[in-house]
């Protein structure tokens, strides 16, 4: 990032900070990624940055390193892109980690997250870091044809409580559908349906419009919705997944996502 003509001049931000401001490299690096740290007036969040000895550093006046906590991501996924299981890292350019999901050739949604599709309202007030795109895990999956809310965190409560808990979550989707529904179809769908062999336990189901049907489960498996709109007569259109447990979407659109508040819990 210099433009020194003595390249040699050069040295790694975290080292200039460590010496400069009298700390750790340890402590310099975590200033730096939490974005205290300027350079010319211009914040660097990259501890590896190159920085020659004529240019400016300035380290915050409010600089601490209390804001350094793993943060939780809600993406408002569009239709195309996967979402599957597993840890996502820049070093695997986005793909999902042992626990991926069996989809080929589609994006990654993960690839969507970043400083420009930030919701702009977001009413968390959380400064937009680079270090809140790392590290992230996802136990929110969701078909590549749908969209809606998925979960990416870096808190390890959160997986955990998204891991363990995720059968027994209530997920809220809205389906738009096609075709005439046959006669106690919607009971049907409430009560009284099998999927892959096996009885599917009471659901609420409700009809939104004359062509969106709000569905309300726990446990929900690939391809069980469409199965069981086509079981009553009705084919799939898109289905969008709007809350998980205690958690809604809200007014996020597609392809943007906003911090988990710190009083939301799923």
């Amino acid at each position: 990032m210099t433009e020194s003509t003595h390249p040699t001049d050069a040295v790694r931000l975290s080292k200039r900070v460590a010496q400069q401001f009298q700390c750790s490299r340890t402590t310099a690096e975590q200033y730096i990624e939490g974005g205290w740290v300027s350079v010319d007036g211009q914040v660097v969040e990259l501890p590896g940055a190159r920085v020659a000895s004529a240019q400016s550093v300035v380290l915050a006046p409010d600089a601490n390193l209390m804001e350094l906590t793993p943060v939780t991501l809600l993406l408002h996924k569009p239709p195309g892109y996967e979402a599957g299981l597993g840890l996502v890292t820049a070093a695997t350019h986005g793909a999902p980690g042992a626990h991926g999901s069996r989809s080929r050739g589609a994006p990654q949604a993960v690839a969507l997250l970043n400083a420009q599709s930030h919701l702009p309202e977001d009413a968390a007030g959380t400064r937009v870091l680079l270090r809140h795109f790392k590290q992230l895990e996802c136990f929110t999956p969701l078909p590549t044809e749908a969209s809606g809310l998925v979960v990416y965190t870096q808190d390890r409560r959160v997986a955990r409580k998204l891991q363990e808990d995720i059968e027994t979550l209530e997920q809220e989707c809205i389906v738009e559908v096609a075709g005439q529904i046959a006669d106690g179809g919607l009971q049907k769908l409430c009560h009284g349906l099998s999927f892959n062999g096996r009885p599917l336990p009471p659901i609420k189901v409700s009809w939104q419009s004359e062509t969106r049907l709000r569905f309300a489960l726990k446990g929900i498996r690939p391809g069980q919705i469409p199965a069981m709109c086509e079981a009553v007569g009705l084919s799939v259109r898109t289905i969008k997944r709007i809350r998980i447990g205690r958690v809604p979407l809200a007014k996020v659109p597609e392809g943007q996502w906003r911090y988990l508040q710190p009083w939301e819990r799923f």
